[in-house]
């Protein structure tokens, strides 16, 4: 298929209109069977759940075009496990594992014009989200809801290499203990945005949120988990219930002990101890690893010795082969790769 005439190199991050989209509609106690539209306009009651009460979930994914030329997609199965908590949590219906799967191929396969070529630093962005469409006036769940997936091509998260980022401690928490922060819901992203526009204003790049509970353990920013690399290179990242369980945490963490022989750990990192780690950087699906340099403290700083210059040796090594994993370049454990042509 002819890609469409994109300046794929300059992509930035953010929206642009595809030609199909998935939808499928839950009522009277089953989805429907699903289809691709044209329409990217969504038609609402003033009164709808979503717009009420915010009951909404959401995910995010990559499709990528691969060294060898398959467009492929990144460990799509974790994305439909994770919604389902997600709606389990929200008091919604759970979109089928393998229904989510199937969803994703057909829009990646109707959108295949806009999978950016490889070596262009650029891939197609999938977003599946879930809302409550009937409208409720009272506090309650809806009884209706939309499963929709649109897609969206974007260029990398960074432009000219991946610089280290300086990072706040915010006053502000993200999740209360036994919240919905481990879960993809739209309202916790709606209660990071002050925060963020307050940390952007002050001239910091994100926030680094502490558990809510104690303000003495690291938890996340706004919508990425932290990893750190020990003096003796072990790969540390935090452990809460109220965290997201990120994919791409996940993946880190397994090729830095199936594919680069590290010592990896998941626990409670108190904040007291981050001075004495080597490295740390910021995981999620938009940038795989961003790399932070420096951390603000109410005005101490706390510098990494990886510095503001460039990726730390051990986040280099995981963010290369993570993005070689992704693009085909090393071989995939079994099951990460879903071939979609």
């Amino acid at each position: 298929m002819d890609k469409k005439n994109i300046d794929w190199s300059n992509l930035g991050f953010g929206y642009i209109k595809t030609d199909k989209r998935y939808v499928s509609n839950y009522a009277d106690g089953a989805w429907d069977n699903g289809e691709m539209i044209d329409d990217d306009m969504i038609t609402l009651s003033e009164c709808a759940c979503v717009l009420q009460y915010s009951q909404s979930i959401f995910e995010g994914l990559k499709a990528y075009t691969t060294e060898n030329g398959h467009t492929v997609v990144f460990r799509p199965d974790l994305n439909a496990e994770r919604l389902a908590n997600s709606a389990k949590r929200m008091e919604m219906p759970v979109f089928p594992v393998d229904r989510f799967i199937d969803a994703v191929e057909k829009t990646v396969r109707a959108n295949e014009a806009y999978v950016p070529p490889y070596g262009t630093g650029a891939t197609l962005y999938l977003r599946p989200y879930m809302f409550g469409i009937n409208p409720v006036i009272g506090v309650k769940p809806a009884d209706n809801f939309q499963f929709r997936i649109f897609a969206t091509p974007v260029g990398p998260y960074f432009k000219g290499g991946a610089k280290p980022i300086t990072i706040k401690v915010s006053d502000f928490d993200r999740a209360a203990p036994n919240g919905t922060g481990h879960i993809k819901a739209g309202l916790n992203y709606a209660m990071s945005l002050h925060a963020i526009v307050t940390a952007h204003q002050e001239g910091f790049d994100e926030n680094m949120y502490l558990d809510a509970a104690t303000r003495t353990k690291v938890e996340e920013t706004g919508g990425a988990n932290f990893i750190f690399v020990t003096k003796d290179n072990k790969v540390v990242t935090p452990k809460s219930s109220s965290i997201l369980p990120s994919i791409t945490r996940r993946s880190i963490m397994t090729v830095a002990k199936d594919y680069l022989g590290l010592e990896t750990e998941e626990r409670e990192v108190y904040f007291d101890e981050i001075k004495d780690f080597a490295e740390c950087g910021l995981c999620g699906t938009a940038a795989v690893i961003s790399p932070v340099g420096k951390i603000n403290d109410h005005g101490k700083e706390i510098c990494f010795p990886s510095g503001m210059e460039k990726m730390g040796p051990i986040t280099q090594k995981l963010y290369d082969t993570l993005t070689g994993i992704q693009m085909g370049r090393i071989e995939a454990p079994k099951g990460w790769i879903k071939v979609i042509d």
